[in-house]
């Protein structure tokens, strides 16, 4: 008996010399996710969306090596659909537009223009899209794209076409490339087959007669919630 208890005493009893527990090492904070890098979205038709070239020799693409180049950070998005008028735009943009952007650059018009649709649904298409990126996204900078067309539908035509983009980028006080195919429209070495869309070569100059514009806007600081 006395053996026993002996036994159960000595198991029941911690050694005196027994070290204490090491504390738990804390954990290490998880480091901090990168935060996002803001957008630069290109909204427009075939032009934009590159159409008849690899989607990385049209010129967003291209003004997207440019910012990498210039250690600017943001991500390019190309929303450009073949085809695409004003209205098609006007219906789209508030899908295009889910999460806010940086910068938004509106190259819509020229499918308008080449149909004939008459000026003032294209100028209100294109104030409605300007209205919806300012609602959805009013921290964006807007920059728009000017567009030329050939007088086939008459001079007058032709003159006012180009003149609304000056109207519209005036009343709304929005950065203005005064012409995107400024020194490739109707150069037929520097377009396809078409004469409308541009070749990889035509867009290394369309890209830089954006970035010209596009450039100081992208150095300007920035505010977007995602």
């Amino acid at each position: 008996m006395l053996l026993l208890v002996g036994g159960c005493n000595n198991n029941s009893q911690p050694a005196a010399d027994t070290a204490e527990a090491p504390a738990a090492t804390p954990k290490a904070a998880a480091p901090d996710k990168a935060a996002p890098k803001p957008t630069v979205l290109f909204f427009g038709n075939s032009i934009t969306a590159g159409l008849g070239v690899d989607p990385e020799q049209a010129f967003p693409a291209l003004i997207g090596q440019k910012i990498d180049s210039a250690g600017l950070a943001y991500t390019v998005v190309n929303a450009g659909l073949s085809g695409e008028t004003t209205a098609g735009g006007r219906s789209r943009v508030g899908w295009v537009l889910r999460k806010p952007v940086a910068v938004f650059v509106l190259e819509l018009g020229g499918n308008d223009g080449l149909r004939g649709i008459p000026l003032t649904n294209t100028r209100r298409n294109l104030q409605a899209i300007i209205d919806t990126v300012r609602q959805l996204s009013p921290q964006a900078k807007i920059v728009l794209a000017g567009m030329q067309i050939p007088p086939n539908l008459g001079v007058d035509y032709a003159k006012q076409f180009k003149q609304l983009y000056g109207d519209l980028a005036q009343k709304n006080k929005l950065t203005l490339i005064p012409f995107l195919l400024e020194g490739v429209g109707g150069v037929a070495k520097l377009n396809q087959r078409d004469g409308i869309h541009p070749t990889p070569e035509g867009h290394r100059l369309v890209a830089r007669t954006v970035w010209t514009v596009l450039q100081p806007v992208l150095r300007q600081p920035v505010a977007v919630t995602q």
